[in-house]
C-alpha cells in the first residue's frame, strides 16, 4: 500500500507546495490499480488520461485529434476545480453521480441506495448511504477539466469540508427544494465564506412532494444573508416536475419522460404563440435579473443603461452570463439553478453553469506552487500515473510519510526563505515579526474540539503496538480524531467529533487493520472552570547532584467573563521587569499543564485568568523545575476555588410531520432541551433549540422510534455552558460510584 496525498497547484509561481491530506485513506490502494487497462467494479467509460492515453499512441480520440499534453495538462482558462457540499441527504453524491455519467465518466447511473456510487466507495458509506470522507474526481465536459470532491454533510465529518474547500476555486451548494436551507447547510456555507470560495446553488429534489422553489430560494435569502440570481424557474413543482427554464437565454428544457438515463431532453426558445404566459413570466424574471446584475455590477450597469436601456430584450445572453460570472467571482451575489438528480433533470444545464460561472485557477488568488516527482490523477478509488501536471490542477502524490492535514511542503529552506521575501516585497503577505517570520507557511485547518471520548482496548497487550500504528495513520488522514494516553489507567483514550464518528474509526480498524478492538462506553467530554477568585503560594527547593533549584511563587486565579479554551496569563509589573524568554515560556508551559486537568473530574480547564504576582528562583535553577512549581501552585489554587463542571450544549433541528410534534417534544423536555423555535416548512415542523449531548446518546433510535423512522434531525456543537448544581451533584455522584 503507498500513502497518497491530494494536492493542488496554483498559477502563482514561488517555490512552496501545498499538499492537502484529503481523500487519502480513499485514495490508498495498491498500485497495481494504476495499469491503464484494468478498472475495477464500476463500468467506466473512457477516462481523461486513462483509455485516452492509449488512443493517443494512434494519434485519434474519436474524430478529434488531441496532444497527450491537452489531455493531462488543459489550459489553465478551462480548469475548474469545484467540490459537493450540502446538508445531509440533499442529494450531493446522486448529483455527483449523474455529473459524473453526463460527462462520460461511467456508462451506468450509480446509486446511493444500492451502494454503488463512484465517490461513495468505503464500505461504511455504501452501508450506511452517507459520505464520510471526500472524494476527488477528474472528468472533461465540453472542452472544460472538472476536478470534483464530492464532500460529506453529516457534522461529524465537518472536518472533511473544511479541507476540501481550502483547494477548491469554486463550489456547488445543494439544496432540498422541499427543506430550502439547513442546518449542516449553514456550517458549510460559513465555512465557504471563510475561505472566500465563489459558489452556486443547486435546488435538488424538484419533484419531491412539498418541492418549493420559491420557499427555498427565500430561505437562502433569508438564512444564508446571500443574493439569489435565479437564472432558472422550474417548469412544475412536486410530481408536475418536468424541466427548467433558462432565465438568461429565454428557453425552456424539457426532459424526454420516456427516457431512462435523462440523456434526452430539447431546448426549445420560448414564443408568444406557443408559450405565451410563461414568456411573460420568464421576461419579467430576466429584466429582473438584469436590474439586480447591474446593481451589483458598475460594467454591466454601464452597458445597460448605454444601449440597452430602452429594450432588455435586445441584451444578449453573452454579456449576461459574463456578468453574472464577475458577481460570482466577486461573492456578492449567488446563481441559482433547479432540477431533480434522481430524476435525471437538470443535470446538465448545471455542468453547463458550473464552467460558465465558477472561477478558473487563475482568477484566484493564491500563493503556492511547486514540482514533484511522482503524480497520479485522482479518479475516486481509481488513479492513473501522469508524466507532469501544470497549474491549477488537482492530483495526488506518493509517498509521504510524515506529512499531515495544513502542512506546507517546500522544495528547499531556501527557496521557501526567498519565496517569503519575494511575497514582503510584492505586498502580498504580512508576516508576524520574530523568530519564524520568514517561513512562508499557508493557512492550516482549525480542527475543532472532539466532545465523545471512550477506551479502546487491544484483544491483547500483543497487539498494542498494531493498535497504536493503526490510530497514527487514521489521525493523520483525519485531524478531527483525537489519541491519548490515560495517566492513571494506562489506557488508550479515543475521542471524537461524534457517535457515528467513532463507530466509522471502529469499523475502519477492523476492515483495514485487522484488529478486533474493544470499545469502552461512549463518554461525553466535559470542561471545568472555577467560580471566584483565589490566591496560592508554593515553594520548590530540591538539591539535584551538586546543583540547587529554589522558586517561589505566588499566583492568583480567577474566572473569566468572556469564553477562553486557554488560560489568560498576566504577569504583575514587579514579575515581568526581569523576566528572561526562557523563563516566561517555563512558566506559561507550566500553567498550560495545570489547565489540562480539572480538580473534579479531570477535565481540562477553561475560562480562567491567572495573574503572576511574585516569582523568586535561585541562580541556576532549570526551567523544568520553574514549570514544576507554577504547575503545581495553580493546581493548589484551583483546588481551593469554588469549581463547576461546563458541558458541551448542542444545536438541535428535528424535522418531522405535524402529527409527531407532540410526542418528540415530550421527548425533548425529558432531555433538559430548550426549545428556541417551531417553524413550519411546507407540510412538516421543524423545531430549533438547545440540548447538552450527554442527553443526545442514541437519540437516532428514540427518535426513529416515535416517528415510525419519518424524522431527521441534525446536530453541531453551540458552546459549553454551565450544568446547574443538582445535575452536577448527579454527575459527580456517578463518576465517584456512588450512584
Amino acid at each position: 500500500m503507498s500513502n497518497l496525498r491530494i494536492f493542488a497547484m496554483n498559477h502563482k509561481k514561488i517555490s512552496s507546495l501545498h499538499i492537502n491530506n484529503m481523500c487519502s485513506s480513499k485514495i490508498r490502494a495498491s498500485l497495481k490499480r494504476l495499469r491503464l487497462h484494468v478498472l475495477l467494479g464500476r463500468n467506466y467509460s473512457s477516462l481523461p488520461g486513462i483509455v485516452s492515453l492509449e488512443l493517443l499512441r494512434e494519434g485519434l480520440i474519436g474524430n478529434d485529434i488531441k496532444s497527450l499534453h491537452s489531455i493531462i495538462n488543459p489550459p489553465i482558462a478551462k480548469i475548474r476545480n469545484i467540490g459537493i457540499m450540502a446538508h445531509i441527504d440533499a442529494g450531493k453524491t446522486t448529483t455527483t453521480e449523474r455529473i459524473l455519467y453526463y460527462s462520460g465518466y461511467t456508462r451506468s447511473l450509480g446509486d446511493v441506495d444500492d451502494g454503488d456510487t463512484v465517490t461513495d466507495f468505503m464500505a461504511q458509506e455504501r452501508e450506511r448511504g452517507i459520505t464520510i470522507q471526500s472524494a476527488a474526481v477528474t472528468f472533461d465536459w465540453k472542452g472544460y477539466r472538472i476536478n470534483l470532491i464530492d464532500t460529506p454533510g453529516h457534522v461529524d465529518f465537518t472536518l472533511e469540508v473544511e479541507r476540501c474547500l481550502r483547494v477548491l476555486d469554486g463550489a456547488v451548494a445543494v439544496f432540498d427544494a422541499s427543506a430550502g436551507v439547513e442546518a449542516q447547510t449553514l456550517t458549510v456555507w460559513r465555512q465557504a465564506d471563510k475561505h472566500k470560495i465563489p459558489r452556486i446553488c443547486f435546488l435538488n429534489k424538484m419533484d419531491k412532494i412539498g418541492a418549493s422553489f420559491n420557499y427555498a430560494v427565500e430561505s437562502i435569502r433569508e438564512k444564508l444573508k446571500a443574493k439569489p440570481l435565479l437564472l432558472q424557474l422550474p417548469i412544475g413543482e412536486g410530481k408536475t416536475f418536468k424541466g427548467v427554464v433558462d432565465v438568461v437565454s429565454k428557453e425552456k428544457l424539457l426532459w424526454n419522460p420516456n427516457s431512462d438515463d435523462g440523456k434526452d431532453f430539447e431546448r426549445k426558445p420560448l414564443l408568444e404563440m406557443s408559450d405565451p404566459e410563461l414568456l411573460k413570466e420568464i421576461t419579467e424574471a430576466r429584466n429582473a435579473l438584469i436590474e439586480q446584475v447591474a446593481d451589483l455590477d458598475d460594467e454591466f450597469a454601464d452597458l445597460v443603461l448605454g444601449e440597452f436601456s430602452e429594450n432588455f430584450d435586445l441584451l444578449p445572453a453573452e454579456k449576461l452570463q459574463t456578468a453574472v460570472h464577475r458577481v460570482t467571482l466577486a461573492q456578492t451575489a449567488v446563481p441559482v439553478l433547479c432540477g431533480s438528480a434522481l430524476k435525471n433533470k437538470g443535470v446538465q444545464p448545471l455542468l453547463d453553469a458550473i464552467t460558465m460561472y465558477l472561477p478558473s485557477p487563475e482568477e484566484r488568488n493564491y500563493e503556492f506552487l511547486e514540482r514533484i516527482s511522482r503524480l497520479l490523477l485522482p479518479f475516486a478509488d481509481h488513479h492513473v500515473e501522469i508524466p507532469s501536471l501544470t497549474a491549477g490542477n488537482i492530483a495526488l502524490t506518493v509517498g509521504l510519510k510524515h506529512t499531515a492535514t495544513g502542512d506546507t511542503i517546500v522544495s528547499s529552506k531556501s527557496s521557501a526563505l526567498a519565496a517569503c521575501r519575494r511575497a514582503e516585497r510584492e505586498g502580498e503577505k504580512k508576516h508576524r515579526q520574530n523568530s519564524e517570520a520568514e517561513r512562508l507557511l499557508l493557512a492550516g485547518v482549525e480542527i475543532p474540539e472532539p466532545v465523545f471520548f471512550c477506551t479502546i482496548e487491544p484483544p491483547s497487550m500483543a497487539k498494542q503496538p498494531d493498535l497504536d500504528h493503526a490510530l497514527k495513520c487514521l489521525q493523520r488522514e483525519d485531524p478531527s480524531l483525537k489519541v491519548k494516553l490515560d495517566p492513571d489507567s494506562g489506557q488508550t483514550i479515543l475521542c471524537g467529533m461524534g457517535e457515528l464518528h467513532i463507530e466509522i474509526i471502529h469499523d475502519r480498524i477492523k476492515r483495514e487493520y485487522g484488529l478486533e478492538t474493544y470499545l469502552g462506553p461512549l463518554q461525553v467530554a466535559y470542561r471545568e472552570t472555577i467560580l471566584n477568585s483565589v490566591r496560592a503560594t508554593d515553594t520548590l527547593d530540591r538539591t539535584l547532584g551538586d546543583r540547587r533549584h529554589l522558586v517561589t511563587v505566588e499566583l492568583e486565579a480567577k474566572s473569566l467573563e468572556t469564553s477562553s479554551l486557554l488560560p489568560v496569563i498576566e504577569y504583575a509589573a514587579s514579575v515581568a521587569e526581569d523576566l528572561s524568554q526562557a523563563s516566561r515560556e517555563a512558566i506559561e508551559n507550566g500553567l498550560h499543564s495545570a489547565c489540562l486537568q480539572g480538580p473534579l473530574l479531570g477535565f481540562p480547564i477553561q475560562d480562567v485568568a491567572i495573574t503572576l504576582h511574585s516569582l523568586v528562583i535561585h541562580p541556576g535553577t532549570s526551567t523544568t523545575m520553574i514549570s514544576a512549581c507554577v504547575s503545581r501552585c495553580l493546581q493548589k489554587a484551583l483546588k481551593k476555588a469554588d469549581k463547576q463542571i461546563l458541558e458541551p450544549l448542542m444545536n438541535l433541528e428535528v424535522t418531522m410531520t405535524r402529527d409527531y410534534l407532540s410526542p418528540v417534544l415530550a421527548d425533548l423536555a425529558q432531555r433538559r432541551g430548550n426549545i428556541q423555535e417551531i417553524q413550519t416548512r411546507q407540510d412538516n415542523k421543524v423545531i430549533i433549540g438547545f440540548v447538552p449531548l450527554a442527553e443526545i446518546m442514541g437519540y437516532s433510535t428514540v427518535l426513529r422510534t416515535l416517528t415510525s423512522g419519518s424524522a431527521t434531525f441534525a446536530l453541531e456543537l453551540s458552546n459549553y455552558q454551565a450544568m446547574n448544581p443538582q445535575d452536577q451533584s448527579t454527575l459527580l455522584s456517578q463518576r465517584s460510584g456512588l450512584s
